[in-house]
Order: structure tokens, then C-alpha cells, then sequence
């Protein structure tokens, strides 16, 4: 059993504009109201945390664990014997047009998800609000 999220934009520029917005972890805050911070450097097998508006009171320690730039990402953690596991991932796809399609889906898995979905509110609007802020800060450079 699990639980996803997803969020799909059309947004009007290249993939490396989208990725330097994706990549620059000091800037999320300016661009991106549904995360209040992130602490660390958004690099291939980098540590970072994130702390949402979904729970303020909590930082989410996430692993960059996939990077293919400027095209692919994934943020993972995960509890001992796959006992609960979350993957985040990005795509970015030029259309060739000077447009680009940005996808983030996120799946929450193993054998205690049922019991830690119940817990984690529901990501819907954030993940709308995150998508919504990169689409203007992309078309606005």
C-alpha cells in the first residue's frame, strides 16, 4: 500500500531556469510558500532539511539520493528494514517550444504507511502552492 502526491505545470521557459529555482535552497522561501526553510546544499548524495507549512513544527532530514541535471531529481528518506519510506521526485521535460512540463510526485511506502499516513496532513494545496510559486518565479527571470 501507498500513499502519492503529484503536481504537474506547464511552465513558459527552459529546464535550467526551473532547475537553478529547484537547486538553490536559500532562495525556496522567496519563491515558495508552502516551505518555510531549507538547510543544506540541494546536490547529489547531499543531506538537507526541509521544514514545510504542512508541519512547521517538524524538519524533514531528506536525502538527495538521484540527480540528473537539469532534467531529474529524487529526495528520499526512510526508516530501518523498509518499514516506511517517502521519494519525492522531479522531472522536467522541454517541450521545444521555450516551454518546459515540470512534474513532483510523492509517494509515501512499507509496512508501517498506513499508520504514519494517518499522521501526515494531507499535501494537496502545498504541493499546489510549490508548483504554482515555480511556475511564476520561472517565467519571471
Amino acid at each position: 500500500m501507498s500513499t502519492t502526491y503529484s503536481v504537474r505545470r506547464t511552465i513558459a521557459t527552459e529546464p535550467q531556469t526551473i532547475w537553478e529555482l529547484l537547486t538553490d535552497a536559500a532562495g525556496y522561501p522567496g519563491w515558495n510558500p508552502a516551505v518555510i526553510s531549507i538547510d543544506g546544499n540541494i546536490a547529489p548524495g547531499e543531506r538537507i532539511a526541509l521544514t514545510s507549512i504542512v508541519n512547521p513544527n517538524r524538519q524533514f532530514k531528506l536525502n538527495v539520493s538521484d540527480v540528473s541535471a537539469p532534467n531529474h531529481m529524487v529526495w528520499s528518506d526512510s526508516m530501518p528494514l523498509g518499514l516506511f519510506k517517502g521519494v519525492r521526485t522531479f522531472e522536467i521535460t522541454s517541450n521545444g517550444d521555450g516551454t518546459s512540463d515540470f512534474s513532483m510526485v510523492e509517494e509515501f511506502s512499507g509496512l508501517m504507511e498506513p499508520l504514519i499516513s494517518r499522521s501526515i496532513p494531507d499535501q494537496t494545496e502545498s504541493f499546489e502552492q510549490f508548483a504554482d510559486g515555480l511556475k511564476a518565479a520561472a517565467e519571471s527571470k
